[in-house]
């Protein structure tokens, strides 16, 4: 194992400025980048982009340079370059950020800018590589081959040769380089050199436990085709913004602190009551007048992960226990009819087909499949994922999908078939919903997915800088959307068409992030959160 760390110093590359002929280009390349004084200081560089059918000038820079807190409403982003001698603030919102990943992926953050600027008449536009390389095209990638330019030290501009790139093992989307760096190179450009276009962007040092030191940076490929491929909407314009909600969360009309641990999981009953689940082992069903526990339900051992009514009205609960357990609900009291133990670690998700089938997930990389004989649930059969399996949802009557933790991929199941009739890669997975009929809906990492189940086609990807990760999500109607984030926010959607219209959103909804929503279908709304409370809105 190896550990991250901001920056460091790589000794014994090649110096660079004696490669025959260089000397000429280098004055130009200086000419592409830039210091930047953001929440640490770093190097970025200009390059021209396709995006949205035009060639958008952009700043390209390490996440973790800037982090979060520059992803907002009229930031200010310090930018200067030595040889130009070009001080400059840049005046940023949302909408100008059309590609972000945090620092633990690709570690990219892209800006576009303003045309007609000064300081943009004495910059020069790198070139990205047209042959883009990935991962799987380093095999039999020449050796002395590349270089970055940077700021060292945030000093002069400057530029490191190195001897070739390999794949970094231990980290998933990194490449390791040796190149010589110091702290201000994160976000500089690595370069082909046999055509002087971009490749990749550094991202910072490793650090061994025997001391060791290795150089890391990510390839480019990916992000862009991810931005030429896709509709990226950055919508967090906050001067569109409605001011109120349409369900109303100026304050909570209710604050429910019966649980001693994370609220993971809300549902509603078909008779309205309200039923929550904690990382405290408690299933709390509350009196739909007063909010008050009408039952509390102390049966499973760890963490309650998802609670579901079934079509008979029985109550399935799953856990961190390996468990799941299905309830006999009868008003203020209840019974255990069944525990399934199939799984062998956390069961993270249940849900029932429309065939009566129960299905449920597990971090033991496998799907278990129930069907009822008689009275009891037995196992059907079981199929394995590549990696844990957080999230499953019925996308037609024959087919589910459900998602690979390991390669951040989701299948769709083919349930007559009983294989994996498409799949679609590089989705971050925190929660799946359908939106309408023919429309998936994926909330993840700092984004959400549209994907149409008819063509298994990724058609928009809507970035949320600002949401770390957005696990909560409910439906309000066919045309709005609630969502809940790591930074404590709920946020109301618009549904238009394939794409979504941020509407309003509401700040500190609680002191932690929230962790789930539910729609009462009575003009009321709930989240529940890592604070420990439930809120009715």
């Amino acid at each position: 194992m190896s550990e991250r760390i901001d920056e460091g110093t790589i000794k014994g590359a090649v110096d660079f400025v004696k490669i025959k002929g260089m000397e000429t280009i280098l004055m130009q390349m200086k000419k592409s980048i830039c210091k930047i004084d953001g929440k640490l200081m770093g190097t970025g560089f200009f390059c021209r982009i396709k995006y949205d059918n035009k060639d958008i000038p952009c700043l390209l820079t390490n996440f973790h340079i800037l982090d979060k807190e520059y992803i907002k409403k009229n930031s200010k982003i310090g930018i200067s370059m030595n040889d130009n001698k070009i001080n400059e603030d840049i005046i940023i919102n949302e909408e100008d950020i059309i590609y972000q990943s945090i620092r633990n992926e690709y570690d990219l953050i892209i800006i576009k800018l303003k045309e007609g600027k000064d300081y943009m008449n004495n910059i020069i536009y790198l070139e990205l590589d047209d042959n883009l390389f990935n991962k799987n095209s380093l095999k039999g990638y020449k050796s002395n081959s590349i270089y970055i330019l940077h700021y060292p030290n945030s000093q002069d501009a400057s530029v490191s040769y190195g001897n070739g790139i390999t794949l970094d093992n231990d980290h998933k989307y990194d490449i390791q380089h040796k190149c010589n760096t110091s702290s201000g190179s994160s976000g500089g450009p690595i370069l082909n050199l046999s055509t002087n276009k971009v490749i990749g962007i550094h991202k910072g040092c490793i650090q061994k436990k025997d001391g060791t030191k290795y150089n890391i940076g990510t390839f480019l490929k990916e992000p862009l085709e991810e931005i030429k491929n896709t509709k990226i909407n950055n919508q967090i314009n906050n001067d569109n913004l409605y001011n109120d909600f349409n369900i109303e969360l100026k304050e909570p009309i209710h604050i429910l602190n019966y649980h001693t641990g994370t609220v993971s999981c809300l549902t509603r009953l078909n008779d309205g009551r309200l039923v929550s689940g904690s990382m405290d082992g408690s299933i709390i069903i509350y009196n739909k007048e007063t909010y008050k526990p009408d039952l509390i339900i102390k049966e499973h051992s760890d963490q309650v992960n998802c609670i579901i009514q079934l079509s008979s009205g029985i109550l399935a609960s799953c856990s961190d226990d390996n468990s799941i357990k299905l309830f006999n609900i009868k008003g203020n009291k209840y019974e255990i009819l069944q525990n399934l133990n199939y799984h062998t670690k956390p069961v993270y998700q249940i849900i029932e087909l429309k065939n009566k089938t129960l299905v449920s997930c597990s971090e033991a990389c496998s799907i278990i499949f129930y069907v009822k004989d008689n009275i009891k649930y037995k196992k059907d059969y079981q199929i394995s994922t590549n990696g844990n399996c957080w999230d499953i949802i019925q996308t037609k009557d024959n087919e589910i999908c459900y998602n690979e933790d390991n390669n951040e991929t989701i299948c769709f199941y083919d349930l007559l078939e009983r294989k994996v009739k498409a799949s679609i890669s590089n989705i971050s997975t925190c929660n799946m919903i359908m939106m309408t009929k023919d429309l998936l809906l994926i909330t993840g990492k700092n984004k959400t997915s549209i994907i149409n189940v008819n063509n298994y086609k990724l058609l928009r990807i809507i970035n949320v800088p600002e949401a770390s990760y957005i696990f909560g999500v409910c439906i309000l109607n066919q045309n709005m959307l609630l969502t809940g984030d790591w930074e404590n926010t709920i946020r109301q959607w618009r549904i238009e068409g394939d794409n979504l219209i941020l509407v309003s959103k509401k700040e500190n909804a609680h002191d932690s992030w929230i962790t789930s929503l539910v729609n009462l279908g009575n003009g009321n709304i709930v989240s529940g959160s890592f604070d420990k409370t439930i809120k009715i809105w």
